[in-house]
Formats: structure tokens, C-alpha cells, sequence
């Protein structure tokens, strides 16, 4: 098959090549530290771009941005290169853009909090059922009432709302647990000091712009810079299922094409699936299954097979496994898992080669034109064309000013959404209030005296009609009487 319909990942007795028609079917690359692993992800981000495949990779430890530079040729890398398959070794750079959330090393992510969703949200937020119960309602709500969540600002103000109009709302929505919005609150206050916050706002990331190629047909590379970002495992995991459920949702259909229209690598995956509940890996595996469809191709790449999940695993048809130690009964029982995972080799011991394999060295498997896993081989990998290791600060500016989409994402802008709107309500149902306590005791004063031709003794004790009129005014005038006015006037929003 030409080289233009593959990627050379290395060379065993033969040449060992991943083929793009089956790009989309999803892969693995595991190996303990030190192994390879981010090489191997660096060259197969190499083969995508040369094809004009467009790639999405979490740079974990800032050492993926030189792959926007060209490595230093010395004769050991010509050498491993001639040994690998490499024809023409040309070192070079290949077209990256940077990205990240807190807008420190690439440009901003952003997303809305009414893209991001409630169950996302909630794991994030790590909300038990019935706090993640409110924070639906509060979606709903906001759904109902055409109120626009970008941020953190909007979801407060829409979970205050909730929270006074608790009682009013139960017989629509269901019960509110206001000690159940306190706690979304909170856990929203220890997010913001994370700077999760700056994940949330616009303008919000177009998917159209990780799918982008350079004047030359190359695919570009989007690096995500995610060092920092490790500090909240949670959130990192978070964004890049939000992400690849949002190509799940955008993209059309297209079968299986001859080449993916994206490849996503997720590095770290194990943060995915830790302590993630049933109902999430489901959706997991359902997106997987699915999204190759839409000509996405998604690399899990983590320490341990064992890291992903059975139902996950099984949809991973390319995989570069690097070497594991078995030090531990878990080790022993993760070279085992790996091994299965394979078509045997009748040449050697699978489980046994996993454990002696050298640093650049990995067992390759990879699914055939016909969609049939090959062979397992033990395979040299191919060095990368571009530098192994960080670009240092003045390169990283050179490639971020060249950006395709420079000043699209860098300032954030702030548009009229549910703080602004619910803020507005708030202050016209205080002056109504106001305006109606004045009304009242005008026409308190204005009443006219009746007549008293005969002076007797006057009780101290208020009719009752005296006493429902002025509970009634002071409660009007009180901040209570302007929540309980405005609990009513959320119940008739809609018929507005």
C-alpha cells in the first residue's frame, strides 16, 4: 500500500504501518514510564499530519510542543531511521496550534456552561444524586425561561433563584433542597479558586477550528497544554470528554472514510475513568462505538491497559503496547490482560516479550484492510522527524503569532445571559413592591375619618381587617415580602 495511506509507526522483519482507511477505529498505546509512550504518540501525530489528518493531543508535560520543531539530525537518528523504514529521513517541524484553558500558553478554551450540560457538570463538581437532581432543575428552568448560562456568574444566579423560589417551584419541577443548592454553591467557589472558571465563558471553542489543515495539506496539531491543569485531574478529564462528546454531537455522519477527518489522543486515561460511575463509562463506550462513524479516530494512551475498562478496550482496534514490569500481582495481572488483547504470535511468548521489551521498542497490532487485527509483532519504532523535548518560549511565540486562528478566542466577551436578565427582574419586582406599599399607605392617609358625635372609650385591640393591612404592607415593603413577589412572578415568567 503507498506510504500516502498509511503510518510508518516502525519495523519488526517487516515494515509495521497503521493504515488510515482504519485510523478511525480507535486505539491504545500503553507502556510504564519511560518506556516510549510519548514518542509513540509524537510519530503517530507525525504520520496523521503528513496525511492531512488534523490532531488533538494533551501535552501533559510541556515536552510535546517541540513537535512544532525540527529535531537535530545526528548520525544515531539516521541510523534508527534507515532501521525503521524510513526512506527519506528530513527533519522538520510540522504546523501546530496551542491551547489552553487558562489562556497562559495557547490560546483560551472556553466553553458554556449550558454546552458543558448538567451531568458533566456534575461530575465535576463531584455532586451526589440529589444535588445533581437540583442542578437539572435548574437547567430545566433556565431552558424554560430563555435564560443564556455561560458562566459561573449565570449558574449562581440561576441556582439563587431556585433556591428562593424552592417552594414555588416543587409543584412543576420537583422538590428543592436549599441546603442542596448551598452545597452546589460551594462546591462552585472551590472550582472558581481553581480557575476552572476561565474553562467558561465566550467566545466558546468551534470545533471546526481543531480540524484545520495549512496551506501545504498538512493536518495541524493542536497541542493542549494541560501541566498546569493536572492539578485538577477532575477538570482535565471533564473537558476532554465534553470535547469528545461534542465532535460526537456536531459531526455528520460519514462512515468509514479513507481517512479520519480528526484524531483525538487521550493521554493520562486512566483520570477518565477513575471513580467514574457506571452510567458514565457507559457513555463512554457509547461514544466510542459511535463517534468512528463521524471519521474521528480516538487514542487512549495510559500506563496500564488495565486503566480502561473492558467494554472500552474491546473498541480499540490499533495498538502500540510498550513495555510493562511485573513487580506487582496487579503488574503480573496487567501483562497478562495485554497479552490477550493480541493475535499471537507463534514465535514468541507475548506475555513474556512485554516484560523484556526496550526503551523504543513496543508489541504493534493493527487492524488489516479488512478490518482484521494483524499479527502481534515486536517492533523498533521509527524516530520522530521533530524535536524530542519542549520548544523553549521565543518558538512557542513564533508558532502562536503564525496561528490560524489568532485573535478569534484571545478576549473574552460578556453578552446579556441569566445574571444580567435575572438581576433585571429582580430590581423592577423590588420597585413594583415599593410602588404598591406607597400606593397603600396613600390611600391610608387619603380615607376619609367617619363622623364621632359621641366620644367613647376607643379599644386598644386592632379590627382584624386593620391587622391583614398592615402585615400585608410591611411584609410588601420587607426583603422577604420582595422574594416571596418574586417566587410568584417565576411562576408566570412563561406566560409572558
Amino acid at each position: 500500500m503507498p506510504e500516502s495511506e498509511t503510518v510508518l509507526i516502525g519495523k519488526s522483519d517487516s515494515i509495521q504501518s497503521l493504515f488510515l482507511k482504519r485510523a478511525n477505529r480507535h486505539g491504545l498505546v500503553a507502556g510504564a514510564t519511560g518506556t516510549g509512550k510519548t514518542v509513540t504518540l509524537q510519530i503517530l501525530a507525525e504520520g496523521f499530519s503528513q496525511a492531512g489528518v488534523p490532531v488533538f493531543a494533551s501535552d501533559i508535560k510541556g515536552d510535546l510542543s517541540g513537535i512544532s520543531q525540527a529535531i537535530d539530525p545526528n548520525p544515531s537518528l539516521v541510523e534508527r531511521a534507515e532501521k525503521t523504514g524510513v526512506d527519506q529521513y528530513s527533519p522538520r517541524g510540522f504546523p501546530t496550534v496551542f491551547w489552553d484553558i487558562f489562556g497562559k500558553q495557547g490560546h483560551p478554551v472556553r466553553t458554556t456552561i449550558s454546552e458543558m450540560g448538567p451531568v458533566l457538570l456534575s461530575r465535576l463538581l463531584e455532586l451526589n444524586d440529589t444535588q445533581e437532581g437540583v442542578l437539572n432543575i435548574a437547567f430545566k428552568l433556565a431552558d424554560d425561561e430563555g435564560l443564556l448560562l455561560f458562566d459561573f456568574e449565570d449558574l449562581r444566579a440561576i441556582l439563587n433563584f431556585v433556591g428562593e423560589n424552592s417552594k414555588s417551584l416543587t409543584v412543576e419541577y420537583g422538590n428543592v433542597s436549599k441546603q442542596s443548592v448551598g452545597a452546589i454553591q460551594r462546591r462552585l467557589l472551590v472550582l472558581e479558586q481553581q480557575g476552572a472558571e476561565s474553562f467558561f465563558g465566550e467566545p466558546a471553542l468551534e470545533l471546526s477550528d481543531l480540524m484545520r489543515t495549512d496551506p501545504n495539506g498538512m493536518g495541524y496539531i493542536n497541542l493542549f497544554a494541560a501541566s498546569e491543569l493536572m492539578q485538577n485531574p477532575r477538570l482535565y478529564s471533564t473537558f476532554l470528554l465534553w470535547l469528545l462528546s461534542e465532535l460526537f454531537e456536531e459531526l455528520p455522519e460519514v462512515g468509514d472514510p479513507d481517512k479520519p477527518k480528526l484524531v483525538f489522543f487521550f493521554d493520562e486515561a486512566h483520570l477518565l475513568f477513575d471513580d467514574a460511575p457506571k452510567a458514565l463509562v457507559q457513555k463512554v463506550e457509547q461514544v466510542v462505538r459511535l463517534i468512528r462513524s463521524k471519521g474521528v479516530g480516538v487514542y487512549f494512551v495510559t500506563q496500564n491497559p488495565l486503566d480502561v475498562p473492558e467494554q472500552v478496550l474491546g473498541q480499540l482496534g490499533n495498538r502500540v503496547q510498550h513495555a510493562l514490569r511485573a513487580y506487582t500481582h496487579r503488574d503480573k495481572k496487567a501483562v497478562s490482560a495485554a497479552a490477550t488483547t493480541f493475535r499471537k504470535n507463534p514465535e514468541f511468548d507475548t506475555e513474556v516479550v512485554i516484560s523484556q521489551l526496550g526503551v523504543g521498542e513496543a508489541l504493534v497490532s493493527v487492524l488489516d484492510l479488512k478490518g482484521v487485527p494483524t499479527i502481534v509483532q515486536q517492533t523498533k519504532v521509527r524516530p520522530p522527524e521533530s524535536r524530542m523535548g519542549p520548544a523553549d518560549d521565543a518558538e512557542r511565540k513564533a508558532v502562536h503569532e503564525r496561528s490560524p486562528v489568532a485573535g478569534k478566542y484571545d478576549n473574552a466577551i460578556d453578552r446579556e445571559s441569566a445574571a444580567e436578565k435575572l438581576k433585571a427582574r429582580a430590581e423592577l419586582t423590588a420597585k413594583e413592591a415599593e410602588a404598591a406599599a406607597e400606593r397603600a399607605q396613600d390611600r391610608k392617609y387619603r380615607a376619609p375619618k367617619p363622623s364621632q358625635p359621641k366620644r367613647t372609650r376607643r379599644s386598644r385591640r386592632e379590627t382584624t381587617t386593620q391587622t391583614i393591612v398592615k402585615s400585608a404592607t410591611k411584609v410588601a415593603t420587607s426583603r422577604l415580602g420582595q422574594q416571596i413577589i418574586r417566587g410568584l412572578l417565576g411562576s408566570i415568567f412563561r406566560g409572558r
